[in-house]
């Protein structure tokens, strides 16, 4: 009886969660314009599209989808936990900070590890990832040295690297994920349109934007905010709400990430509602197998970051984060960049596996591999970077 019953649940799951893979499955769609305002009044400059669209696109997203950002706090201290000034064998200043958020009688910590090339002429640009794997994989001493936090592939090319785990402001658990920020925001728990994990992590990363832009070892106007996979989800919403991000890197995001919804191609809303229902707010799952009744799409999320420049990933191995749907958001966002006069270089289909388009305000590449960021991804992300910062 439990072998019955145990093949039934597997059958049923597999029935629930059916993705698809095929091009030719795709369904007819039509994306929303992002030029268009609500009142259907077309969009046709910078001023109108920062005043009217623009903000009309945010609430969209911030309803519909990851909640509202809360912008009240009582105070915020920095306080620096240990200090090194000859880290990596003297060749970088180590910087351990904890970023402490005061609301209401609670507070919450947030930890930073920070890297700066130690013999810097003036304040280096950074690089900051949202890291949703262990801390391992960003090991202040070293020890442990990760393809997917190379410290030392940054210092070495100029840059100051930091990072902070998504867990100090969620825990990644559909009942823990209270006990972080969320403890200083509880109405938002019982708001439809409240934010939850990912809102959460967005709002960490402006709070190490806010350390930033008091730290005199870094240029706060030259932060690239990085995110692989859920943390690229939050790359993306972080730098749309927070315009104090110069970049955004968003590495293998797939759905609600740089992909788009309604092709449900890959992984769709009704899977990562269900399998992750503490990521985004109460009203997305209103749109489980819903994915045309969307107000928005994330060609629109990433029209938001305009006119910062954007890099997103993808992996030849990982097609539930859909690339051909990840290429076709960027390449759908470009009308908006072009009010401002940026210009993308994306080519008219995706290009050749492992061909990376950086000299662009929209960068792409789809690499050989798994779902995961590597050091080829970071040589990509640092060349972006050095065309937008003009590094040598």
């Amino acid at each position: 009886m439990k072998t019955i019953t145990f093949l039934t649940a597997l059958l049923v799951s597999a029935t629930t969660f059916a993705q698809n893979y095929d091009e030719a499955l795709v369904p007819a769609y039509t994306l929303p314009d992002p030029l268009v305002l609500l009142n259907g009044q077309p969009v046709s400059d910078a001023k109108t599209w920062e005043k009217a669209r623009r903000p009309e696109i945010l609430r969209l997203f911030e309803n519909n989808v990851y909640g509202v950002m809360p912008k009240d706090m009582d105070s915020i201290r920095f306080e620096t936990l240990r200090q090194n000034a000859s880290a990596m064998n003297g060749r970088a200043i180590l910087k351990e900070t904890c970023i402490t958020v005061y609301r209401n009688g609670q507070s919450v910590a947030i930890g930073l590890t920070l890297f700066v090339p130690k013999n810097a002429s003036k304040p280096a640009p950074v690089f900051l990832l949202i890291n949703n794997r262990p801390k391992s994989n960003t090991d202040p001493d070293r020890n442990t040295k990760s393809p997917f936090w190379p410290a030392e592939m940054a210092i070495n090319s100029g840059y100051a690297i930091a990072a902070f785990q998504v867990s100090d402001l969620a825990p990644d658990d559909k009942t823990k994920f209270t006990e972080g920020a969320l403890r200083l925001y509880p109405d938002h728990l019982r708001m439809g349109n409240g934010m939850k994990a990912i809102g959460a992590w967005a709002w960490g990363a402006s709070r190490v934007m806010d350390f930033f832009e008091k730290e005199p070892l870094v240029d706060a106007k030259k932060v690239a905010l990085v995110g692989h996979s859920r943390g690229g989800k939050t790359s993306l919403w972080a730098a749309a709400q927070d315009q104090r991000f110069a970049i955004a890197i968003s590495n293998c995001s797939g759905n609600t990430g740089a992909a788009l919804a309604r092709r449900q191609f890959g992984e769709r809303i009704r899977i990562i509602n269900t399998r992750f229902p503490h990521w985004f707010n109460d009203n997305y799952k209103q749109f489980n197998d819903r994915e045309n009744d969307l107000p928005v799409d994330q060609h629109m999320l990433i029209a938001l970051i305009a006119p910062r420049p954007v890099y997103a990933t993808n992996a030849t191995k990982d097609l539930w984060a859909d690339p051909t749907g990840t290429f076709l958001a960027l390449k759908n966002a470009e009308k908006v960049y072009a009010l401002f006069m940026r210009k993308s270089a994306l080519p008219a289909s995706p290009p050749p596996v492992n061909q990376a388009i950086e000299r662009s305000v929209i960068g792409y590449h789809n690499r050989e591999g798994e779902h995961d960021m590597t050091e080829p991804d970071w040589q990509h992300f640092i060349q972006f970077t050095n065309y937008h910062f003009k590094q040598k």
